[in-house]
Order: structure tokens, then sequence, then C-alpha cells
């Protein structure tokens, strides 16, 4: 196995159980080694301190193991039924009103570079790192192993989550199984999920508990359901009872499924409108009217360090219009899913926006992703998803 070396005292973060060896760290190497490479990690003393995948970028190394112990098959095999363990301590296994979950968050559960969510009896595979690529078989079997019966397909697709040099050499589909029952079951309501062609694995899991909490506040209600996607926010809704819901995204793909979505639930379009259309253009019309309950849940405006600015700049822009269209002791939900733009940094834009609308507001609820999207408390970076809920006055 290869060997890699770090610089004096860069070695803390890893004694800390950090997951990340950053490129800067190293000081010297021992001869070639490839993307997706195992490489074992030295201090520059000789201190073993930890295996990880290597690729060439800022992180240079995920650290998949902090003992000496080979990485092979029954490496994943533990790993995997650990992470399933950890689901069914949280009850998530138990429940007969949800079959989608995730499996595997990537550092959170000590594999760094891999998602793995679970939608009925499909597993949708994603790769992040070169190494968990090439480990994909192996990850394959240990998905199989762990969830036996309750497994009947594998899709693999990590075509647009890896670099893009790799991108032209990497084809996804099933990896074990083919497609079956693309129907899943959240808390209750029903949703068809895209693994195939939609954005992610199909579908945004980590909203399961902060669309829950909407219902709370949706009923007999008009709410607008922004950045919609598949219309998560907006099933929750019409299940509590909200008298009006408007659904709104740019992509004519998603909007069909919101409708299917509506469809599935049992509600029509006497209740639900869908609108295939630019989000800031739609807050900023004249004619689009004030709303109850408005729901903010754009994408990541900031993939890197390198563009927070801009990502600031556009969510100020975006919840600065959105206050504009919550009536008078109306209630907002405002999200960031960019993982470089801290908790801190987005309350304040948040509140920059609020002040820029002339809004008076109140904080009512933090909020953040669920707990089978874990966080690694030596890895605080893992809790990416920002919510407030607010009062407009």
């Amino acid at each position: 196995m290869h060997q890699l070396f770090l610089k004096p005292k860069k070695e803390r973060s890893l004694v800390r159980k950090h997951p990340w060896v950053f490129s800067g760290a190293v000081e010297r190497k021992d001869g070639e080694i490839a993307d997706g490479d195992l490489v074992e990690v030295y201090s520059k003393g000789g201190a073993f301190l930890g295996t990880g995948h290597y690729q060439e970028s800022s992180i240079l190394v995920r650290m998949l193991s902090f003992r000496k112990e080979p990485i092979n098959q029954q490496f994943w095999n533990q790993k995997i039924d650990n992470a399933y363990r950890y689901r069914q301590l949280l009850g998530i296994l138990q429940d007969s009103q949800t079959n989608c979950y995730r499996l595997v968050h990537g550092e959170g559960d000590g594999l760094p570079g891999l998602i793995v969510d679970v939608y009925d009896r499909t597993a949708v595979v994603q790769a992040h790192s070169i190494g968990m690529h090439r480990n994909r078989n192996e990850i394959a079997i240990a998905l199989q192993t762990t969830l036996g019966k309750d497994l009947q397909a594998i899709y693999y697709k990590s075509q647009t989550t890896l670099p893009q040099e790799f991108s032209e050499t990497i084809q996804n589909g099933y990896l074990f199984g083919e497609k079956s029952n693309d129907v899943a079951l959240e808390h209750g309501h029903r949703f068809r999920i895209d693994w195939e062609e939609g954005q992610k694995t199909g579908f945004f899991l980590d909203q399961r508990d902060n669309r829950k909490l909407l219902q709370t506040y949706s009923v007999g209600q008009s709410v607008l359901n922004t950045f919609c996607y598949t219309g998560g926010f907006s099933i929750y809704a019409l299940q509590a009872g909200a008298k009006e819901v408007v659904s709104v995204d740019i992509s004519g793909k998603a909007m069909e499924i919101v409708d299917e979505n509506v469809a599935l639930n049992g509600y029509g379009s006497d209740k639900h409108t869908s609108v295939k259309g630019d989000v800031l253009q739609y807050l900023r019309a004249e004619d689009t009217p004030a709303f109850d309950v408005v729901v903010v849940d754009p994408p990541a405006y900031a993939k890197n360090i390198r563009k927070r600015h801009n990502a600031i700049q556009g969510y100020k822009r975006l919840n600065a219009a959105a206050f504009q269209k919550v009536k008078k002791g109306g209630i907002m939900f405002t999200f960031s899913c960019s993982q470089v733009v801290d908790r801190q940094l987005f309350y304040d834009t948040v509140t920059a926006a609020a002040i820029e609308a002339g809004r008076p507001v109140r904080v009512m609820h933090h909020l953040t992703q669920p707990p089978d999207h874990p966080v690694q408390m030596s890895h605080p970076e893992g809790s990416y998803l920002k919510g407030l809920v607010l009062e407009v006055g």
C-alpha cells in the first residue's frame, strides 16, 4: 500500500479523527499514487494515522479508518452494517409510514465520499470520490449482505458527482436487480421517485422532519412552495388541510412529477397549482399574490469557498423578495444547503434581507438535517442544512 507523510504538526486534525487530509498538509509521498488508490497516512515522525482514499484535489485523502486494518470485503460489510444498525436505533426502519431513508451519509457514517439512499427496496448509491467508485462492487455486496430480502435493486448514480475528467468513462446503472416500485412512503405520504433521471438520488430526504413541521402551520392556509422540485413540502401542506398550495420550479420534468405526486395522494387542481418558471421572477412579479406560508428551499448557491460571496448576495436577493410575498403575520420557511455558508452567516444574510424588505421578523425555529444524515463531532462540516422558520410582521 502507498504511504504518505505529513508536515510537522499537521497530524493534529487526524488525531482528533477529522476525516480529511488537505493537500497543503503533505510533505512527501512514496512514488506515483493514482486517484482512488488506498494510502496509509503517517505523521512526520512516522506514527501511523490511518488509511484512506487518495484523490488529486484540495482534499487529498478521505480517511476510511484510523486503525491499521485491511480495507477488504469484511471492512465494507462492517461499515454498512454499522450504518444500518444506527438507523435501527433511530426507529426509521420500524416506521410503517416511512420506507425511504438515508442509509449512508458520507463522513457521518465514517465513509467519506459515499451516499446511499433507500427507497422502499431500492438502494441508490452515489460516489463522490474515485475511491468509492472503484469500491462500488464491494459496497453493493455489503448492501446485499446487510439488507438481505429487503433489497431488490441497487442503482449506481455517480456520473455527475465525480470529477469531470472521469465522467465520460462512468456509466450509471443497476449493480443488482432491476427497476421495480418507484413509489416511496414518507410519513404516510406517497412520492414517485425518479432515481435514474432526477436530481441527487431522486428525492431530498434531508427535509423529512422540516416537511412534517410545515404541516403544523399549513392548516387552512395559503402556501407557496418555491424551488419545489417534486413537491415534498406541497404534499405535506395539502395533507394538513391547506386551502391553497402553489408549487414553483424552473424544471418542467420536476413539475410533471409534482402533478403526479399531487394526484397520487388524492388531490386535484382545485387545491393545487403548478407553476413552471424562475422563482425570483415569480416572487418579484406584481401579479403574484401574498401567501400565509412561504417556503424558500433553493439548491446550493455555492459549491466552494470561492463562490461564497456571490451565494450570500443571491440568498439576500431571494429572501428579500420572498419576504414581500408573506402576508402580515404569516410564516416563512427558508433554507440553505450550501456547506460553505455556515449557520451564523445564513442567519445574518436572512436578517439583512428582512431589513431590506422592511419587515419585522421573529425566529420561531432553527432547522437542520434529520438524524439519518448524521454529523460526526470531529467533522462539523457535515452539518450542511440550515433553516429558519420566521414569523413575518
